[in-house]
């Protein structure tokens, strides 16, 4: 009998292609991103050349993508653990990590260089900070080491608001800094509630996310906890006079909504795994609808109210 020489189908070396490098960008993640950036924008006094407008959003996407590239470069080996992730380019073997850091890297810079030279420091700086920590804060330091990687990390997503506000203006007001902290708010329960259904993953991983390292019940009560203070910071606004009737309403009916599925999983006691639509699970996903909506409503009642 003759040895075939050839390896085995799995370990042939294959080539990226565009989809793969899209999906290290990861574009779901992005889509927020860009958009609570660009609402953050059109928030903003006295408007924006829609050139520079248009700059700033490719800026702002462009190193959403670049910490997406890079937290997937540095954490290969967890994806590769989990159902969730398992398929993206570099679990799945469809790339070499050296291209990712480099696509990574590179695209970061020209975000950040592009956003400064087109736009303003003020905005380069803000973005260069949150690339950062995303990738050094969240996934290199935190991660991996505390339970509380999503409290802390949460700033790394609450900074496009901000961006966006800076693109327009050249500084920063405090209606940038409130929709700032209903975002870094806002994270905790939205990523504790898809923990809770995926903790089996985690586990697998040895992510130190709250359910695995504190238990359900303890992850329970921190969402039902974190939900006050962000309900509280989704109205400041309004309540300051920041914004109008629309977006007071709006954040009012939207947030006893977040409030209600908030106290739903925070006082169950059935397990949340499996497939079903769970009441975890619809709170994670009425929490991205929920930005949208709000974020939404802001532009709106600058605009049209």
């Amino acid at each position: 009998m003759f040895r075939s020489i050839m390896p085995p189908a799995a370990t042939l070396p294959t080539v990226a292609d565009w989809r793969d490098f899209l999906a290290l960008t990861k574009p779901r993640v992005m889509t927020l991103v860009v958009f609570t950036g660009l609402c953050g924008m059109l928030a903003a006094p006295g408007g924006v050349d829609p050139v520079i407008g248009f700059t700033a959003i490719l800026c702002i996407a462009l190193g959403a993508g670049a910490a997406g590239a890079l937290n997937q470069w540095y954490e290969a080996d967890l994806d590769g653990l989990m159902r969730r992730t398992a398929q993206r380019p570099l679990p799945a073997g469809r790339m070499e990590r050296g291209s990712a850091l480099h696509f990574g890297v590179g695209l970061g810079a020209f975000s950040v260089l592009f956003m400064l030279f087109a736009v303003n420091l003020v905005a380069a700086a803000i973005l260069a900070v949150s690339i950062l920590f995303y990738v050094l804060v969240y996934t290199v330091w935190l991660k991996r080491r505390t339970p509380q990687n999503i409290v802390i990390g949460g700033a790394a997503g609450a900074f496009p608001p901000l961006i966006g506000w800076a693109a327009a203006t050249g500084d920063v007001a405090l209606l940038p800094v409130l929709l700032f902290a209903l975002v870094f708010l806002w994270t905790p329960p939205h990523f504790w509630a898809l923990a809770l259904y995926m903790e089996t993953d985690y586990k697998a991983a040895g992510v130190p996310m709250l359910p695995v390292v504190a238990g359900e019940r303890v992850t329970r009560r921190q969402i039902g906890l974190y939900t006050i203070p962000m309900a509280a910071t989704a109205l400041l606004p309004w309540m300051l006079g920041l914004t109008g009737w629309l977006y007071g309403a709006v954040a009012a009916i939207t947030t006893a909504v977040f409030a209600a599925m908030a106290w739903t999983v925070a006082t169950r006691t059935t397990a949340a795994r499996g497939d079903a639509m769970t009441p975890e699970k619809r709170l994670f996903k009425y929490s991205i609808l929920y930005l949208f909506l709000l974020f939404g409503a802001l532009v709106a009642d600058r605009w049209f109210a």
